[in-house]
Formats: structure tokens, sequence, C-alpha cells
């Protein structure tokens, strides 16, 4: 292998790396932070309407771990760890979303515009309007209210948005 090779090898290897690690960070950081906005909206929207959480469909990470204990065990969570198996989906898919897009930014820092903005609206996108439906975990878009797709959309846009702000403030700390 010639000396140039080598170089681009390990080059390609340490944007990998960091990638890796600034993303993983960057996906745990903008999972939490999308759950206060989350939180959040949803205090807020309870103490407008004096609504019950009752009435509420399951969330899709819900009945995405439900899906997945019956494919591996047989049998779906019980009711009781129904919010923390559906807190753990929504971490390890942010996590990998995270992971993705940090490796990609290495690559080709183009995906950054935006401020991460843009990751949002794409991953709000991909998921909400599309994999969720199309897997049954949700409804389509053309089903669903406008407020419930435009609380997805800011959804995402806080994770992207905190994804970016992660990754620069890691990424500067790797290249310290």
């Amino acid at each position: 292998m010639s000396e140039a090779n080598r170089t681009t090898g390990d080059m390609t290897t340490t944007k990998i790396v960091r990638g890796v690690l600034t993303g993983l960070v960057a996906g745990i950081a903008a999972s939490f932070a999308m759950d206060q906005f989350q939180a959040a909206a949803a205090a807020l929207s309870s103490s407008d309407d004096g609504g019950d959480d009752d009435d509420q469909p399951e969330p899709a990470t819900q009945k995405a771990a439900d899906a997945v204990a019956i494919a591996l065990v047989g049998r779906a969570i019980p009711d009781a760890d129904k919010a923390l198996a559906g807190q753990a989906i929504h971490y390890a898919l942010g996590i990998g979303l995270g992971v993705a897009y940090a490796v990609a930014a290495e690559f080709r820092p183009g995906v950054t515009g935006g401020y991460g903005l843009g990751f949002g609206i794409v991953t709000a996108t991909l998921l909400d309007e599309a994999a969720v439906p199309a897997t049954g975990l949700g409804e389509a878009p053309w089903k669903s209210d406008l407020s419930t797709t435009l609380y997805g959309y800011a959804s995402h846009l806080v994770f992207g948005g905190t994804a970016e702000l992660v990754r620069r403030q890691v990424r500067t700390t790797l290249m310290a």
C-alpha cells in the first residue's frame, strides 16, 4: 500500500470515528431536547383544554417497542413498562440518526446547512410522514390533523437543531 493510500485510509478512519463519537453525543442530547420540548408541549396542551391523556393514541415508539418484543420474545410489553420501552426506542433511533448525520457531516459538510434544521425536516418527513404510517405505527399524513403534523415537524426541528449545535461543540472539543 502506498503512503498516499495509507494516509487517505487513516483520514477516512479518523473522520468515521470522529463522526461516530460526535453523533453519539449529539443523538443523545437531541433526543433529550426533543423529549423536553414534547413534555412542555403536552403540558401546555393539556392545561389549555383540560383534557385527559387517556384519549391520546399510543405513541409510535411504544408500538415499535411492542413489535420488537413480539418478534424477539413472542409477547407484547406489559402496559406498566411501555413508556420506558418507548423511550428506549426513541433514544436508540435518535442516537442512530445522530451518528449517521455526524458521519455524513464529516464527509459532506454541506449536510449541516441551516444549522441542523434541514436534518430535522428530513427526519420528520422520512420518519413521521413516511416510515411510521408505512409500518402501521401511525396514521398517514393525510389522515392526521394539521396540528399533529406541525407538532411532529416542530419536535424534529428541535431535534435537528440540537444535534447540530452539540455535534459542532463536541467536534470542536475533539479537534482541540
